[in-house]
């Protein structure tokens, strides 16, 4: 028990893909040019390493357009060599400690994720975030959100084990404001939409035609010149024909400046929201939270209507541990009531029921020794580990000459989890927690089912027959 609460906790390993994902952002505003040519020495960098095959990377928001990055946005995608190949005792986790700071160190002001592309894309698509935790704030004003946010920052970043902190949200962007005035384009026959579509014409852009290149089509598309769509005082100029044939300059229906504003606004439970996210490296996920709650609690107060939600993976890990908390119970209360069933006799099935302890035992300790956190996979290895200790413990009960069965139960069954427990290929980190509980419990249920059990056997029969 005392170990049991030594053990970290996660919601899986971290499985391995064989490949390394970088999101790296550089600060708002920089050009695509320039941050192509950073994506370029970025590659450079990575491909001195001799354990890296291919590095290919992207500038900006993809081809679909459905994700909505900026020019400052570039991902990597890292292809390594087989592993193998690489020096004696050298890790994946070296290698990307080393990207970490060779990167930080060469472009100053960048912010690194570092991740894999599977599970980059289905924790996201399932809690809203790709790191391994992500502080949410929620409230109703985006300065206040952002104070906040920034002081979570500072207080995340100084938890041990914290990594590739940062906000996802970028900081208040310039950008144009064009407000209507109403009153005075009614005066010219005008509306809104009729201003709106002039200035994404001139801004965005306007099809007028079509070219063909074989199965190909292609829109002509027509826009001002870059001096003028990007010069809010030309723009301004723009003329804007009436109703009865006049033309009136822009700035005349309207007010037009540069401001700061939100280039994303984030929503969760439909308030606005901000997100502090960190990956978590050399401790695991539940240890590292509680750290953190412990210090937000302490260090940042809240204003009325201003709460905190804990997002990330340990979004996960935190559904599946409330799920546990009902199956166990559910499980080990259904195999007692088969037992006793079997048995009708509520001491033989509560002493058969205790091997659901003795296997636990060599679970916790195997994880403890090879230093593996307890997470989803090694939960559902203690609940398959449940089935075959009981039935050690009604071989015990019910047969003659237990010693045969048992081994040849208990043995088989461990033996043949022994390479699943040591495996270190790619894909093997889930099952390694899992097999691990296993092997563990199994040779913990074989001595103490042997040796225990017959014991208390003794002693109940021996009081039922005073």
């Amino acid at each position: 028990m005392f170990l049991g609460t030594r053990l970290g906790t996660e919601f899986l390993p971290n499985l391995d893909e064989g490949v390394i994902w970088i999101r790296a952002n550089l600060p708002p505003g920089t050009s695509l040019e320039k941050s192509a040519q950073v994506a370029s020495e970025m590659r450079a960098l990575i491909q001195r390493h001799p354990e890296v095959l291919v590095v290919g990377s992207q500038t900006g928001r993809n081809e679909a357009g459905t994700d909505p990055f900026g020019p400052n946005r570039n991902e990597l995608l890292i292809t390594l060599k087989p592993y193998s190949t690489w020096a004696p005792g050298r890790t994946k986790q070296d290698l990307v400690a080393d990207l970490r700071r060779e990167l930080n160190q060469e472009i100053p002001g960048i912010l690194l994720n570092f991740t894999q592309p599977i599970i980059d894309t289905v924790t996201e698509s399932v809690t809203g975030s790709s790191a391994d935790l992500a502080v949410i704030v929620r409230g109703p004003d985006l300065a206040e959100l952002r104070r906040l946010a920034d002081q979570t920052l500072s207080m995340i970043r100084a938890v041990p084990g914290a990594a590739d902190s940062s906000i996802e949200q970028e900081t208040d962007q310039p950008g144009l404001r064009i407000q209507v005035d109403r009153s005075c384009i009614a005066r010219y026959g005008l509306n809104v939409d009729d201003l709106n579509h002039m200035i994404e014409s001139a801004v965005g852009g306007a099809a007028i035609g079509t070219v063909f290149e074989g199965d190909r089509r292609f829109d002509i598309t027509v826009r001002y010149a870059p001096e003028w769509r990007s010069d809010a005082r030309r723009l301004s100029e723009m003329l804007v024909r009436t109703t009865e044939g006049g033309q009136v300059p822009l700035s005349q229906l309207a007010d037009i400046r540069v401001v700061n504003g939100a280039s994303i606004i984030l929503r969760r439970e439909n308030q606005r929201a901000i997100a502090v996210r960190t990956n978590i490296v050399n401790r695991d996920q539940g240890g590292f939270v509680a750290d953190a709650q412990r210090q937000l609690s302490r260090e940042i107060s809240l204003p009325a209507g201003y709460q905190v939600n804990w997002g990330g993976q340990f979004e996960n890990l935190d559904r599946a541990r409330r799920r546990l908390y009902l199956i166990i119970p559910v499980t080990i209360a259904m195999i007692f009531t088969l037992l006793f069933f079997a048995f009708n006799s509520t001491s033989n099935a509560l002493l058969v029921l205790m091997n659901v302890p003795f296997s636990v035992v060599g679970g916790i300790l195997l994880l403890y020794a090879r230093d593996i956190h307890l997470s989803v996979s090694a939960a559902v290895g203690f609940i398959s580990l449940f089935g075959v200790a009981v039935m050690s413990g009604v071989l015990v009960l019910g047969a003659k000459y237990q010693l045969r069965p048992c081994l040849i139960l208990i043995l088989v069954a461990m033996l043949g989890m022994v390479p699943a427990a040591r495996a270190v290929g790619i894909g093997s980190d889930v099952q390694r927690p899992l097999a691990t509980v296993v092997v563990g419990g199994l040779l913990s249920t074989l001595l103490l089912t042997l040796l225990a059990l017959p014991i208390l056997y003794y002693l109940i029969a021996r009081r039922k027959a005073a």
